[in-house]
């Protein structure tokens, strides 16, 4: 996750190819940071990858839901907010968390229910939660994260805090009671709220078009009164000029904002989902625009080794299964640990 707000992205220019074997000049500030955009979503990838792997395995078990196809959205939000900034999430979380920096580790360790999982080995693949850098956590129900996100932007408000409650949710959750009252009371009061819809065409089997009346989401939202636009979800270079120009509105008293990603998830739902709803050619289509070469062709010759990257990457997941599988489970007598406040 990038640690500090920076300024709106710009493609970066393609310069000449190296001649007579120079060595590639020092990658500029932008580079770089397009370079770490790229690793992060390499590590989402490899990381839901291996779910797959564990999953089918009979290793890991529960509902998971994959993020592949999603990464741009996750990794080009979290790039435009602050550490002070908090984010909410839905059960489709396992990228959210990463490119919010929880370490590897500690959400593959959630995934086998250990002890050294960031929600201690109870919430699994749906109930990731890390307070230290304040995301916090998935939910299972469609849209129950939007009042949560709504309460800790108004807490912020009332504490004169400047920082931006993040809510992601899906096309589905639009359809929801949750988003509405939380879209009109966020206007209504000028709440210091993002709200990011995922809008991957689907609410699980369902079609948009099946399901609202009124497609263009972005609109919806705008009828209360908020700044709220599409953008291209396969793009993050796209989605981070967005988040930042919507993290820039909301910080400068603008009330909340909306942003319909319009991406696409390339496996079914879930892993229990057959996926028989979706026509295979449009699968293929949307994979054309996999966000991770989409990036990458994008970046000045001979700045980035995909196989190296994407060998960083699998290397991080391989230490996160490692650990995973050598961490403790929960002692029983810790049974009803966490039930109630330890605190004072």
């Amino acid at each position: 996750m990038t640690s500090a707000r920076q300024n709106e992205v710009q493609e970066p220019a393609h310069p000449r190819a190296d001649r007579d074997g120079e060595a590639a000049p020092e990658p500029s500030e932008q580079t770089k940071h397009l370079l770490d955009l790229a690793g992060q979503m390499l590590l989402i990838r490899a990381f839901e990858e291996r779910c797959v792997e564990l999953y089918s395995s009979g290793a890991i078990r529960g509902f998971i839901h994959l993020y592949i196809g999603e990464e741009a959205v996750a990794v080009g939000v979290n790039a435009a907010l602050s550490p002070d900034d908090a984010v909410v999430s839905t059960y489709r979380e396992h990228g959210h968390a990463l490119a919010r920096g929880v370490p590897p580790e500690a959400v593959m360790a959630e995934m086998y229910g250990k002890a050294t999982g960031c929600s201690h080995g109870r919430g699994g693949s749906m109930h990731l939660f890390d307070a230290g850098r304040r995301f916090y956590g998935g939910n299972a129900i469609v849209g129950g994260g939007l009042p949560i996100a709504a309460g800790l932007a108004l807490a912020d408000k009332m504490a004169d805090r400047s920082r931006v409650t993040c809510c992601f949710f899906g096309d589905g959750a639009v359809a929801e009671g949750e988003f509405h009252e939380t879209a009109n009371l966020a206007a209504l009061w000028d709440l210091p709220l993002l709200l990011v819809c995922e809008n991957n065409l689907y609410s699980m089997g369902t079609p948009l078009a099946h399901e609202h009346a009124q497609t263009d989401l972005a609109m919806r939202a705008a009828s209360y009164g908020m700044p709220a636009w599409a953008v291209d979800g396969m793009d993050v270079v796209a989605v981070e000029k967005a988040a930042r120009r919507a993290v820039d509105g909301i910080l400068a008293g603008n009330g909340p904002h909306f942003l319909e990603m319009r991406t696409y998830r390339f496996r079914a739902h879930s892993m229990y989902d057959p996926d028989r709803y979706r026509d295979k050619a449009e699968i293929e289509r949307w994979r054309e625009r996999d966000p991770i070469p989409l990036l990458m062709r994008r970046l000045p010759a001979g700045t980035a080794d995909l196989p190296e990257m994407t060998e960083r990457a699998t290397a991080a997941v391989d230490r996160a299964v490692k650990a995973a599988q050598e961490a403790p489970v929960e002692p029983v007598a810790d049974l009803l640990r966490f039930v109630t406040h330890e605190g004072a």
